[in-house]
């Protein structure tokens, strides 16, 4: 189960890193729409979109079923082409600076082979998701695929690696904003590139979190379910009652003339009249009361925020290396020239995902054997 969670974290936040490039900047579309066209780019875009809606389904029947687990490398192989092609794309667009024009004047050979290359994997792609079917794989999102999972706690595992600019950048979200009545600041990034690792570390620096008179996490998940998040807030003093007015009478009392800091982790619900009745008691809290949520939704943010979401990108492939090393505990245990080798293939793959190289670093640190080594690189 181990691996399966692992491959649908890994899988599915592949592809969006792939999708987030044409998110990216109205630059790369430019560059993306120029060199294989607008139409071959929007066909791209609704595949890998419709292919990760079956990655959790398929992550799961793939254990008894050897037809989905063909499945599933056909598609991971196809996606990881796709990146390497959008990565010769933009890497050549970047040498040649070439942004003016939507059509370069000479279209050369190789940048055809690009788009020949392309067109093939995006109809593999579209192929593949016609297969769902065939397979019985239904439709889920990445958030049913991991609804089962351990909620988080504000508890940091171990160390925290690669993430110090982005520390500082918050710490410095949050001192602007101190003067704030209430300030609701998102973490935004996708599913696996360490956004509730962050928000644990805010949560536990005593020295940030000097003046805070009220403390609360939460892990909200799928289901915003307002009562159960505000009961959570309040604490055991909430009891058995699920009448909303009570509740939101209650936590103001909690947070009358109080400075709070509260982490909302993994917010998915983008529900503006949901969140404008929930946030009703947080007015009554001192300056500098501060509402902190993660979410992999750029939706959720846009609803909820007093400020420019933080967006949290990938860590680089040198960071992400000395996350699975420190998992794996390497070279200590593991000194092996051959095992580095494939370790840094690993994690090329993990596409500065930590939370991928972190998981398959402690699922490879008691294996000694290349073999299991190339396994695992075979498998993701």
């Amino acid at each position: 189960m181990a691996g399966a969670l692992v491959g649908g974290a890994l899988l599915s936040g592949f592809i969006n890193v792939v999708f987030d490039r044409f998110i990216t900047t109205d630059a790369v579309n430019l560059i993306l729409g120029k060199k294989l066209g607008p139409e071959l780019v929007e066909r791209l875009k609704i595949s890998l979109l419709a292919a990760e809606a079956l990655v959790g389904d398929a992550e799961f029947k793939q254990l008894d079923n050897p037809s989905v687990r063909e499945w599933l490398n056909s598609l991971r192989d196809a996606v990881y082409v796709a990146d390497d092609l959008l990565d010769a794309v933009l890497t050549k667009a970047a040498t040649r600076k070439e942004v003016r024009s939507f059509w370069p004047i000479s279209f050369l050979d190789r940048d055809r082979k690009i788009v020949d290359k392309m067109e093939g994997v995006v109809r593999r792609i579209e192929f593949l998701v016609k297969q769902k079917d065939l397979l019985g794989l239904e439709k889920s999102s990445y958030r049913d695929f991991l609804s089962w999972r351990i909620p988080s706690t504000s508890l940091v595992e171990g160390n925290i690696l690669g993430r110090e600019k982005d520390q500082q950048e918050i710490i410095k979200i949050l001192n602007d904003n101190r003067e704030h009545q209430l300030s609701v600041i998102p973490i935004v990034g996708i599913g696996g590139v360490g956004k509730t690792t962050l928000a644990q570390w805010l949560y536990n620096n005593e020295k940030l979190m000097e003046g805070f008179q009220v403390k609360k996490w939460v892990c909200v998940s799928e289901d915003f379910n307002v009562i159960q998040v505000t009961k959570n807030i309040i604490g055991q003093t909430a009891g058995n009652t699920e009448d909303f007015n009570s509740l939101q009478l209650e936590l103001k009392e909690k947070l009358f003339e109080k400075k709070f800091f509260i982490v909302l982790d993994d917010v998915w619900s983008d529900d503006g009249d949901v969140w404008k009745k929930f946030r009703t008691p947080f007015q009554y809290g001192i300056k500098g009361s501060t509402i902190l949520v993660t979410t992999r939704v750029k939706e959720v943010a846009s609803v909820v925020q007093t400020c420019p979401p933080y967006i949290l990108s990938e860590l680089s492939e040198d960071c992400c290396w000395s996350v699975f090393a420190n998992n794996v505990c390497f070279p200590e245990s593991n000194g092996h020239p051959k095992l580095e080798e494939i370790g840094r293939k690993i994690v090329k793959k993990c596409k500065g995902l930590p939370l991928a190289a972190e998981t398959l670093g402690s699922l490879l640190r008691t294996k000694h054997d290349v073999k299991e080594w190339e396994a695992v690189l075979d498998m993701y």
